[in-house]
């Protein structure tokens, strides 16, 4: 089937439009980050970010993940605004934590009011009982301005090494090609915290790091079947060589790209809000991965190939 269609579609000869389509996916993300400087902000930051309310209350139940969405439906009923976070805590699982972003007192009672309401909790108001709201602080941002520059260093310096890496196992051509593959990812991945409004916390520096492990996995995979077929089809151009080997490695890109989405989706699906927030954004990072592995890194080594051919 593979082999039909590489005779009809030859990708590096599409690089406009695949690299068109590419620069639409990935435009949210870049206009908020250029838009960050002059304090105009589109992302949602979490309570790492920016600070908020943590509530801890004991349930008297043990809780599951319908629980918890339940849960969470009363405060957003309160608050008007989902929760930051939610997850069940102590011996058995009865208890919950809750982060929002900042609440007033006011606020912060009427939520453990339609809480005591709704699952029949202690208040402590009558003699001899004691209130099932077991802490309440106004929390403040753990993502200080020297942990996320860190994190943009390691991932700074992550992609260097990479680039060092395919250049020494290839060339420097493919290597810059790789690395504009993972800005894409990059940006797509931002684009989608952006558009769906999902909480930028701490999980966010994991997502990154993961997708940028996964993407050049995949391109290192198809430069290798290119490097191969350099060898074996020297009379054929670089751009012919190009097309078959990722037509050749497509079968295994896709069937990669989809076991590991189906994993993710289950945790997407059955998984608490906090892990939903974790895997959407690798849905749609591990997807972008698969686009920019076949459709841009080995058309853009191609293009860079021919203009280093010309100089």
């Amino acid at each position: 089937m593979f082999q039909k269609m590489s005779e009809k579609l030859h990708i590096p000869n599409k690089l406009p439009l695949f690299g068109t389509i590419g620069i639409i996916f990935c435009l949210v993300g870049l206009v908020s980050m250029i838009l960050l400087p002059f304090g105009v902000n589109l992302f949602n930051y979490d309570i790492d970010f920016v600070g908020g309310t943590m509530m801890n209350v004991e349930m008297h139940q043990q809780l599951d993940k319908a629980a918890l969405d339940g849960i969470a439906d009363v405060v957003k009923g309160v608050t008007g605004e989902p929760v930051s976070s939610i997850q069940k805590s102590g011996e058995g699982d009865t208890q919950v934590i809750i982060k929002t972003k900042t609440l007033d007192t006011q606020t912060r009672d009427a939520v453990f009011a339609a809480l005591v309401e709704k699952y029949s909790l202690s208040d402590g108001s009558a003699e001899g009982s004691t209130s099932d709201l077991l802490a309440v602080d106004n929390v403040d941002p753990v993502m200080s301005n020297d942990l996320r520059n860190a994190a943009i260093t390691a991932a700074f310096v992550a992609i260097l090494l990479m680039l060092v890496y395919i250049t020494i196992r290839f060339d420097f051509r493919s290597g810059i090609a790789a690395v504009l593959a993972l800005i894409h990812d990059v940006l797509v991945m931002l684009s989608a915290y952006v558009i769906f409004q999902i909480p930028l916390n701490m999980t966010f520096i994991a997502a990154i790091l993961t997708i940028l492990g996964y993407s050049i996995n995949a391109t290192i995979v198809v430069f290798d079947r290119i490097r191969e077929n350099r060898k074996l089809l020297r009379k054929n151009s670089f751009d012919d060589i190009v097309n078959i080997s990722v037509w050749q490695s497509m079968g295994r890109s896709v069937n990669t790209t989809l076991t590991t989405l189906f994993t993710i989706l289950m945790v997407l699906i059955l998984g608490v809000p906090s892990l939903q927030n974790f895997a959407l954004p690798l849905v749609v990072g591990i997807v972008a991965g698969l686009y920019s592995s076949v459709f841009l890194s080995g058309s853009l080594w191609a293009k860079m190939y021919r203009k280093g051919k010309k100089v």
